[in-house]
Formats: structure tokens, sequence, C-alpha cells
């Protein structure tokens, strides 16, 4: 798997709204050669990191719809019939893969028959996936939580964009490649700040599985209450059993998710208290999900951002307050 040097690119190209390399002045010279007269493409995808890599790539020439938004579970989502009006009528649909959209899966590989649909990580090389402990032959699906792996992800993004933009293959290019530094830029701070966490501390205890890639990048050990799916329920063995762990090995934090209950974090806190061990919430974590439309963590950069900031500061790390860009609220 890549891994990201901290050392290749220099700390003010970790702020966003100064990431102007050659690739950008190149997408902003190609975007500016957009005639505002042309017609754009419809776009509709399963989750918000998707739709931000459509909203990267695409720029003026797409305009994209997530169906899944802030808090939303993909692994329980299924379509709505307002959803499935939109898939029908949309010029391109993203989906994921992997098996993330679970209860969507059968619908949108029956829409790819006659309508242009792709799943962006599907095709992702073996080697690098993760395999999937409760489906035989399914890996797990949280890539997003690697930039390195979402930078590939991005790359189909743009390919499909292409096939359905062909005359503007030279802007989408040049879009992808600006976007492709801000997320060189993100891999950089992340491994910069997640490795001043002293190694004894290096576990992340979540509600789910889905911080796998995130501990096989940056060398931390991850313990999820539920397994990869939130489909599967933790029983009170489960339960028992981390709360021992918590206690041996003397963790004071726990992080909960925005799209998953805290009911079973809780009872790891209330379980160790009773054991007459103190653990806290070390923050809330974006997991399956991004923060609100319009706000920094509403943007996959700001996603893993504030994730790899919070992790940092909860275990013992160093890592400044509002994160890599100054803009985490």
């Amino acid at each position: 798997m890549m891994q990201a040097n901290p050392m290749e690119i220099p700390r003010p190209m970790l702020t966003r709204r100064f990431v102007i390399g050659a690739a950008a002045a190149v997408a902003l010279a190609a975007q500016a050669s957009f005639s505002m007269a042309a017609e754009k493409i419809d776009v509709v995808t399963t989750t918000g990191m998707i739709a931000d890599a459509a909203r990267e790539v695409g720029g003026e020439l797409v305009d994209v719809r997530e169906l899944m938004g802030p808090g939303v579970d993909p692994h329980a989502y299924r379509q709505t019939r307002t959803d499935i009006v939109a898939m029908a009528n949309a010029d391109l649909v993203l989906w994921h893969g992997l098996y993330l959209e679970a209860q969507m899966e059968q619908f949108l590989l029956e829409l790819a028959r006659d309508n242009a649909v792709v799943a962006v990580a599907e095709d992702m090389p073996r080697n690098l996936l993760i395999g999937h402990d409760d489906y035989e032959g399914r890996y797990d699906p949280h890539v997003w939580m690697n930039p390195n792996l979402w930078s590939r992800v991005v790359l189909n993004v743009r390919d499909a964009l292409i096939e359905a933009l062909p005359e503007q293959e030279e802007a989408l290019r040049a879009n992808a490649e600006a976007h492709l530094e801000e997320l060189s830029a993100l891999a950089n701070y992340t491994t910069e700040v997640l490795s001043s966490v002293p190694a004894e501390s290096r576990m992340l205890v979540t509600a789910h599985d889905a911080f796998n890639y995130f501990g096989s990048a940056y060398g931390f050990e991850v313990v999820g209450i539920q397994g990869i799916s939130t489909e599967s329920e933790a029983g009170l063995r489960r339960i028992a059993e981390l709360v021992d762990m918590l206690v041996e090995r003397d963790i004071g934090a726990v992080f909960v998710e925005t799209s998953v209950s805290d009911r079973n974090i809780r009872a790891l806190i209330e379980g160790a208290a009773a054991e007459g061990h103190e653990v806290v919430i070390g923050g809330e974590l974006y997991s399956d999900a991004m923060g609100e439309p319009g706000t920094y963590e509403g943007t996959y950069l700001g996603m893993i951002d504030h994730n790899a900031t919070v992790i940092a500061r909860a275990l013992g790390g160093d890592a400044p307050e509002k994160g890599m860009a100054d803009l985490l609220n």
C-alpha cells in the first residue's frame, strides 16, 4: 500500500486555500474556457464522499446530487421512490461498490443494464483491499479512510465523467490533477500528525469497523464494537471483552461516529467505570458520511482532516487545534 511521506510537501501547501501548483493553474484556465452556455450533466451519487469527488472533478460541468447525506448509514440505506426517479433520469450514476450499499446493490446492477452507472471503487486492486469478516469473498469497503487509496477512486470518477463528457476531457483531467494535489497534501498531513501519537497509545476504539484502512495506513490497532457492516449487533459478551481490554491496556479514550448510534460506546464507558477505570469520549468521527453541507467537514478533505486531527490530539499526539487548513470548527 502506498504510504505518504510528510516531508514531500512543505507545510504551507497543507492549507487547502493555497494549494496552487501547475495542475491547479491548468485547471483554472480550463474552467475559464468553459462556456457557461454549455449544458451541465446531472450526476447522482450514493455517498457524500463520491459526490465531493464528482464536484471537484466536474466543477461547473456537473450538477451533483448525493442520496445519502450527513449521518446516513450507507450499509442500511434503501432507495426511496424519489431516489429511483432521480437515478433513472440522471446522465450518470456513481456508486461505491464493494458491498457498501448492500441494500441497493441489486437495484443498481439492474439499472446499469440501460443507464450509465459506475461503481467507482469496485475495481480497486484486490491486493490493496482488506478482507470482509462477515461475508466470504467480500472486502472492507471503507477505502476513503486512506487518502492514497481514495485517489484511485477519484481517478475512476474522472474517467466516468470523461465517458459522459468526452468533449470536456482536458478540463476534467486538469480538475482531477488539481484535486489529487490536495489529496497528496492531506495524506502528508495525516501521516505527520498521526505519527506523533505515542506507539503505546495507537489504539482506536470505535462503534464499528470503518477504520481498518486508517489503521493499516497509519500503524493503529483498530477495534470496532460491531463488524464492518453496521447490520451486525454487538452482544453483551463482546462488550464485556472490550471492557476488560480497556482496563488491561489502560486505554483512556474511545470514539463515537456521526452515522452510528453511540449506544455501544457508552456501554463500554459505563462498563469500564464499574471496573474503576475512567474512559472518556475522545471525539466524534466521520466514518460512513461527511459533515453538514457548506462546512469544511462537509468535504472529503475536511472529513479526513477532522478525523486525523481529533484522533491525534485525543491520543496524545501533536496536531493543530484547527487542523491542516486551519478550518476545523
